[in-house]
């Protein structure tokens, strides 16, 4: 299902994004100016590495497990949690098993 056909319906988040061995997958599903909304699954063991954005950003895992790194403090943040990653700090992500994720990202 296309995002744009999202509009208006009830949608489960975890039949949105599907998990793929050894893989990162994403899936955007609101890309404005203003900001974005993205689902992430990562296989175990996957990752992003260290890196840093101009603006907060919000990850709610609902599934899985995944370690979330900010300003070198290791975050374990489970299903049904979530974290802000303040702008322009140092932040990494890894699956300590597989996760899926919603990053939301406001640009104002």
């Amino acid at each position: 299902m296309k995002a744009e056909n999202l509009t208006g319906q009830v949608a489960g988040l975890t039949g949105l994004v599907d998990y793929q061995m050894g893989s990162i997958v994403s899936r955007t599903l609101i890309d404005k100016s203003t900001g974005t909304l993205t689902l992430f699954a990562f296989d175990k063991g996957q990752g992003l590495s260290e890196h840093t954005a101009p603006f907060d950003a919000m990850v709610y895992v609902f599934d899985g497990e995944a370690e979330v790194t900010i300003a070198g403090k290791p975050l374990l943040v489970k299903q049904g949690e979530m974290v802000i990653m303040p702008a322009n700090q140092p932040h990494a992500l890894r699956a300590v098993r597989e996760f899926k994720m919603m990053l939301v990202m406001i640009k104002s």
